[in-house]
Formats: structure tokens, sequence, C-alpha cells
């Protein structure tokens, strides 16, 4: 069921010479235009739309229902367009004892059609983004696109507008679906109130909503590109706005209310990337995760904006043809211009690490004044085996932790690089060609008690 806000709305004019028992009730005409502007970090919209209102000289009284909408009341401003030196918007009321109702006194010195535009704060809207990465046949590019998805709930379908999102923290006093809801706009019925700029100043921690997005440019409609469906993938306008981003989406959506929409955000090719394999027993058990980094910046063709956070899904190109394999997905934070961004896609059964203890001895003893043993060292012998089961090169990462500051060891094998990652941790860096093993041992000494001070006497720490 459509359950428009508008449609509710009418005019009544007051001829001064008519008895108020004889009104004649005009429909409100329907949106020319109308524009969302939505946060993703707080159930918080700003609607902004224009009618043209058909006005009598003399007062009107426009009378409105939000019944089964999420729209706070209080928020609610109108102003006119055109002609503003001769209509004057006295006050919006709330009648007593009257639930989801107000009425505008609006006083006009001209006659005909005025274009007004008419603001409010609703919830129920949100938005959130995700993302398709499909990587080259040889992983070392990605073309990465970007969604968003706009879900309605707030009970007003919105027909042919423009979407904008907002990334960025605010902070609400309180939570404006619960400002809708109650039972009266200002909890005090039997008072006549006046909305003004001092109730919007409530949601954005003292900040009037919409003298803060017209500070940063204002909420035009010359950059949507005509109502319905654009032929071309539509474009992302974007803009800083202080402490947060603002993202345009090109053109106009007709989204209802209960329904979600698929927007189309950005499209980037041949981003380069880079896939590594780590091992890690202490974080990862004996599974190898992979991983996929890139950096938002122009090097990456990239870092013109940040890129608000979301879910990654990622896909291998197979073949000629396109055919896809999933690769894994990934989580990921907001991630401001010029930031690297490392992904976890998962562990994998492709590339295996092996970790065996193959000897373990105790030497080098020391004893107190009373003949108890107060230092030793402990000498254990690891042998990895790595496998590459993949029909491409790979580049694997393995950590030892050594719960221990004390220690020091001996390398034998095929490794590329070894270095002391920390105090306690030493890192081993491998390349492996296709369908590829390595196998490397290392001799690990590690000094306890009395032990460790010849240990940093010996100058080996």
């Amino acid at each position: 069921m459509k359950r428009a806000l508008f449609p509710y709305l009418m005019l009544l004019f007051l001829i001064h010479d008519i008895a108020l028992g004889k009104v004649d009730l005009v429909t409100l005409p329907s949106r020319d235009t109308v524009q969302l502007t939505i946060y993703n970090s707080a159930d918080l919209t700003l609607v902004r739309e224009n009618r043209a209102l058909t006005l009598q000289k003399g007062i009107n009284n426009l009378q409105f229902s939000w019944a089964n909408t999420l729209i706070d009341p209080t928020s609610l401003e109108m102003k006119p367009l055109a002609q503003a030196d001769r209509i004057d918007i006295f006050d919006l009321t709330f009648p007593p004892r009257v639930k989801n109702l107000g009425l505008w006194n609006v006083q006009s010195r001209l006659s005909g059609k005025t274009p007004v535009e008419i603001t409010f704060l609703t919830s129920g809207l949100s938005w959130r983004a995700f993302y398709m990465g499909t990587l080259t046949p040889d992983e070392k590019t990605m073309r990465l696109q970007g969604y968003v998805r706009v879900t309605n709930n707030s009970g007003e379908d919105y027909e042919n507008a423009q979407t904008r999102l907002i990334v960025g923290k605010v902070h609400i006093i309180d939570r404006l679906v619960d400002l809708a809801k109650r039972q009266y706009p200002y909890d005090r019925p039997g008072v006549t109130v006046t909305a003004s700029s001092s109730s919007r100043e409530r949601f954005l921690g003292g900040k009037d909503v919409k003298k803060q997005f017209d500070e940063y440019g204002g909420f035009g409609f010359g950059g949507a590109r005509g109502y319905g469906r654009a032929s071309a993938p539509k474009q992302v306008i974007k803009e800083g706005l202080s402490e947060y981003f603002l993202y345009t989406i090109e053109g106009t959506e007709t989204i209802p209310t209960g329904w979600s929409k698929r927007l189309p955000s950005f499209k980037v090719s041949e981003i380069p990337v880079i896939n590594l394999y780590k091992f890690e027993q202490e974080r990862y058990g004996n599974s190898v995760v992979r991983f996929l980094s890139f950096k938002n910046d122009e090097e990456h063709k990239l870092g013109e904006t940040p890129i608000p956070g979301g879910l990654l899904k990622v896909y291998r190109t197979e073949d000629k043809q396109e055919h896809l394999s999933y690769a894994g997905q990934s989580n990921f934070k907001y991630i401001p211009v010029n930031e690297e961004v490392e992904l976890n896609l998962g562990a994998v059964g492709n590339v295996v690490v092996e970790s065996k203890l193959m000897d373990y001895r105790t030497v080098n003893y020391l004893s107190d004044q009373w003949g108890n043993i107060s230092g030793w060292d402990e000498i254990r012998t690891f042998r990895i085996a790595v496998k590459n089961t993949r029909a491409l090169p790979v580049k694997v990462e393995i950590k030892r932790n050594f719960k221990t500051n004390y220690w020091e060891m001996k390398r034998q094998g095929p490794f590329d690089a070894y270095e002391k990652y920390d105090r306690d941790t030493a890192k081993f860096t491998l390349q492996l060609e296709p369908h590829a093993k390595k196998v490397f041992t290392y001799i690990l000494t590690t000094y306890h008690g009395t032990r460790q001070s010849a240990w940093r006497e010996s100058g080996q720490q």
C-alpha cells in the first residue's frame, strides 16, 4: 500500500468574508523534485522537495499529516522559491489533542502558483556499500565495481528522487525514530508551538542540518540529469564536507517504502594488486590465509575520494569467455585517500605450510650458590615445508613466534628472506613457482633464567 505523506496535504483558503464553516479544499500538487541526503552512521535522512502551491491572496492554511511515516514533524520547514517578499510563512502549529496533524499558516499578497521548498528529517532510510572485484587470470590487476544499496522503511514513497549519501560520524542526542513516534510533536498536548531552526538543532549536536548542508554547496538540482533510468552507467559526484564526505548518484531513482534498490557507484579497471599468503599458527592455526592489498591512490587508478567501508567479494577470470571462479570475500572499513588496505580473503587449500619439531634439547646449565639450576638454554630444530599447488606463482610469508625476547637462530634451506620482525618474532618470505615445493630448517636457541644475562652480555641481542 502506498503511504505517501503529501497526498494527505490540502490547502484551505480562508476568505475574510466567508464563515469558517465554508472552506474550499484543494489537493496539494505532486512533487516536482525530491532529494534524499542519507547518512550511513546514523538513522537520519534530510528530505528536500519542490512543489508548486496555488495560493490566494490572504491567509492560506496548509494542513498536513505524517501518519504511518517516521518523519519528525518538528523538523518541517517551508520557504518560497519565488516572490518571497510577497509571501509570509507565519508558523507551523500543532492543534491540541490531535495526533499526526499540523497547520502551516501562510499569508500571500498574490494569487496563483508559487514554487516552494519543503524540508524535513526522517528515519527509516539507510544505505550500505558493497563491491565486486574481478581479478585477471594472472591476478596482477583487478576490476573494482562499487555499488550502494538504499533501503526505504520510512513509510513514505519517494518517486524520481535524487540520492545523496553521507559518509561520516554524526552525533544525535535523540533517536529520530523515537521522536517521530511521539504521540504529540513536543510531548505537550494543548500547546501551540512554532517550528524554528532551534527544533532542528537537536539532531546534529547543535548544528542546523539544512544550514550545514547549504554552507557546503547547497542542494541544487542541477546535478541531476533527468528523471528515470539513465541509458549509460550512472556517475557519482563526490564532494568533501568538512568531517563528512558526500556522494551524489547521477540521475534519479524511485524508491517505494518497503523496498531496497541497488545503485551503481563506480567501476575502475586494471587496479594493481598484491596477493600474499600468510602462515602464523598463533593467529590462523595450521591454515594458510590469503590476503589481497591495494592502495587508494593515483598509482592504483584511485585516490580521488575516500572509499566507504563495505563487503568486497573477489572473483577470478578463468578464460577468454570470462567465466569466473570465487576467490573469497572480506569486509573493510572506510579507506581514506592515499591509504593502503589489506583484505583477508580467508583460508585456502591450494597453498600448504607444514611445521614440524624435529629435535629438542637443553644445554648450558647454570647453578646458584645453593646448587639449584638457575639458567639454561633450549635448542629446537624445526622443519618447514611449503607447497604451492596452484598454476600461478605465489608469495608466502611465514611468521614464527617464540614467546621470549632472548633467542637466536641458525637458518638452513631455500627461503628468500628472513628478518627479525619484532623482539619475539621472525618472518620468512618465500617465492614459489607454480606446482613447486620448498623445504627449509632452522635451529632456534632460547635463553632462560640467568642465561639471559649471559646472552645480553655477549652482545647478541
